[in-house]
């Protein structure tokens, strides 16, 4: 069933009493009764004292697991990675293209610029990723995802090395660097899932691997988050 007809039939039979009120005020309120009106209110109040912090509950957790936290981890920690780090909640979604045998990760290049020094460097979001069905042993899923990782990371170095070019410190640049080689992660990710079929065409994920690890390679100069520009001036 979709996910959001669910929450749909979730809301009416929450909200069935409210209507069922509302009915009974609209009635008596012809009849000159304003007794039903005064119950309403405070019925009302009482359903959106529960409903209101629910569902801003409810957003907060499908955001970020916080009842199974697990800090965003740095590429360093990549080889330990496995699905038991996988924290985040998904309340509806079971499949994906009719497979229930999927995962959704969350990545981000994340930067601080200072006076002296440049870092930037690409997080994973344990709590705030999921993979349905914990218990999978799906190798060729794992690495999928954790192939986009490694796409964050190579983003995050390709940046490094454009801001380590630069002959000296000029923030207005640093930002719009960082700012395309996010725009261009975004539309690499966007491509190798759907070249991949999400890890479905084999081919195709093997092809990707090697061109990946390829270009880290290449890069290896740019493993440090870090950029120092006293040192280079």
């Amino acid at each position: 069933m979709n996910e959001n007809l669910i929450a749909i039939i979730i809301l009416l039979t929450y909200f069935s009493p409210v209507f069922y009120q509302l009915g009974i005020v609209i009635k008596e309120n012809k009849k000159g009764n304003k007794i039903p009106l005064k119950k309403f209110k405070k019925f009302l109040r009482y359903s959106s004292a529960i409903l209101i912090p629910a569902i801003i509950g409810f957003g907060i957790l499908s955001h970020t697991n916080f009842l199974n936290y697990e800090k965003p981890l740095t590429f360093d920690k990549y080889d330990q990675i496995t699905f038991e780090n996988f924290r985040g909640l998904e309340f509806f979604k079971k499949s994906l293209y009719g497979n229930e045998r999927f995962a959704y990760v969350v990545t981000s290049i994340e930067s601080d610029i200072d006076k002296n020094f440049v870092m930037v460097q690409s997080l994973f979001y344990p709590s705030r990723s999921f993979v349905y069905k914990k218990n999978t042993n799906s190798k060729e899923l794992l690495t999928h995802e954790k192939y986009h990782i490694k796409i964050t990371e190579l983003f995050a170095r390709k940046a490094k090395e454009k801001i380590s070019k630069l002959d000296r410190f000029e923030k207005d640049k640093i930002e719009e660097i960082i700012r395309q080689a996010e725009k261009e992660e975004r539309k690499f990710q966007r491509e190798y899932d759907y070249n991949t079929f999400h890890s479905y065409v084999l081919s195709e994920q093997k092809r990707y691997e090697k061109e990946v690890d390829s270009l880290l390679n290449l890069l290896t100069d740019y493993e440090k988050p870090k950029i120092r520009f006293n040192d280079k001036n």
